[in-house]
């Protein structure tokens, strides 16, 4: 497994994670508050996983392997940046053009962006410096 491999795995698990435990545990009752309305009886499991593949390799792209070692307040900052930057264009988009789409949603979702891409940003970190050095 290369360096890069096993950032990926590593951000992409904590991805996984993070976001089922927000999705299904936590986050559930504000979802289903603010767009429920709007949300699928079940969700579309392909395009999940499709995005579960791609997210996280833009987190080790643009916030994990463009740091040097040992650089976890950069990436940290990157991570959230990615994160902040994504679930902006998501929620503002959606602002933009659904009728009846909560600003409160859109604020609690872009933190969670935030959160969770610096959270999946550090478990790739970890993963590619402990690669480095073993």
């Amino acid at each position: 497994m290369t360096k890069h491999l096993a950032a990926y795995v590593a951000t992409a698990l904590a991805m996984l994670v993070l976001d089922a435990l927000w999705l299904g545990l936590i986050a559930a009752p504000l979802y289903q508050q603010g767009i429920g309305h709007l949300m699928a009886p079940q969700p579309r499991l392909g395009v999940a996983a499709l995005f579960y593949l791609l997210y996280p390799l833009g987190i080790v792209i643009f916030a994990v392997a463009a740091r040097p070692a040992g650089a976890w307040r950069p990436t940290l900052l990157a991570g959230a940046l990615f994160g902040f930057f994504a679930y902006a264009t998501y929620d503002l988009t959606n602002l933009a053009t659904l009728k009846g789409w909560p600003l409160w949603l859109s604020v609690i979702d872009i933190a969670w962006g935030c959160l969770v891409s610096a959270a999946s940003a550090a478990a790739g970190r970890w993963a590619m410096d402990r690669w480095r050095t073993a």
